[in-house]
């Protein structure tokens, strides 16, 4: 059992598989000609298992892949059905477009939830937000996820100025569909072009939604980073991740591994272990990862704990989102 000094258990671990994407989010990796960690340093499918199992034997009982984007590793299939073995909830978050060519991959493997990244309904506001005229697929993928009857939940980073007149457009989509839509708040990373003034907070969200629908609050589980809603007689519900203006760190279970096996113990950590140096010689893995889980501060890695308009990014210790792991 991986508990750290403030009595938090951790049976979340997050796998980034790649940090390449084929979208260009700019609050993510807005350069067309970023640099991708090359392949030697990556974590290679048998690395990913081992540490994976690892991780189970210290009590994981849940696993999501994330990237950059993780269906564009050539070795997706063989990473899934070997994770698939092991006794935890195998999850993944995408941004959508290559799901049709993975479907029977991911039913193969049981995994019955999938989150997809789409913060516009708009097609012509998707090419500006991700550069790729790819907004049709990722609809139509999304509703052929449920067709197939996996639990889908869409995450939508809101933008002052950008999407948050879309809001009630999202939660429109909930009305028909049991499609479970999660409201973002802006967080500043390395070279994200993140400024607060940017930030659509949890109070700003819940009181657009307000302006067309009535709500009722539904239960949240003990881990959940989102607060969860349902507009009443709507199949699907909504919920928001406020990370910045009401975070949820008191309860937070989540550990991450990057792309190059680097170990975080949260998204904004200084810190960071290099398991995958120590597990290439041969080194004590474990005793490594406890370490890490001990340095893990009290919320949010330590950096953001003053009011939201006054965090410096110029200041933070930390990775880009693409290279940290969605």
């Amino acid at each position: 059992m991986l508990r750290d000094t403030h009595h938090r258990i951790h049976n979340y671990l997050r796998i980034s598989l790649t940090d390449a994407c084929n979208f260009r989010c700019f609050y993510c990796m807005p350069n067309e000609e970023v640099e991708v960690t090359p392949t030697g340093k990556l974590m290679s499918k048998e690395e990913i298992f081992g540490f994976a199992k690892i991780f189970v034997s210290l009590g994981v009982t849940k696993i999501r892949l994330t990237g950059g984007e993780p269906l564009v590793r050539k070795d997706i299939a063989e990473i899934i059905e070997m994770l698939a073995s092991l006794p935890v909830k195998l999850t993944i978050t995408t941004n959508g477009v290559l799901l049709h060519k993975h479907i029977d991959t991911l039913k193969k493997a049981n995994i019955q939830s999938i989150n997809v990244s789409l913060d516009t309904l708009n097609p012509n506001k998707f090419f500006v937000l991700t550069k790729r005229d790819q907004f049709q697929q990722v609809k139509d993928n999304i509703d052929l996820l449920l067709e197939n009857e996996f639990s889908v939940k869409v995450n939508v980073v809101v933008l002052k100025g950008i999407n948050e007149t879309e809001i009630n457009a999202f939660v429109a989509w909930t009305k028909q569909h049991p499609i479970h839509v999660r409201f973002i708040e802006f967080m500043p990373f390395t070279s994200n072009q993140w400024k607060s003034e940017k930030v659509f907070t949890y109070q700003q969200i819940l009181q657009t939604i307000a302006l067309e629908y009535e709500y009722i609050k539904i239960k949240d589980d003990l881990n959940d980073t989102t607060k969860k809603y349902k507009v009443l007689n709507h199949t699907g519900t909504f919920a928001i991740i406020s990370t910045m203006t009401a975070p949820f760190c008191n309860t937070c279970n989540r550990l991450r591994l990057t792309a190059d096996g680097k170990m975080k113990n949260c998204l904004f950590s200084k810190t960071e272990t290099d398991l995958l140096r120590l597990y290439r010689n041969g080194e004590d893995v474990i005793q490594a990862i406890k370490e890490n889980v001990l340095l893990k501060e009290k919320a949010l890695g330590g950096q953001l704990l003053t009011d939201f308009s006054q965090i410096e990014t110029t200041q933070l210790e930390n990775r880009s989102m693409i290279s940290i792991g969605g």
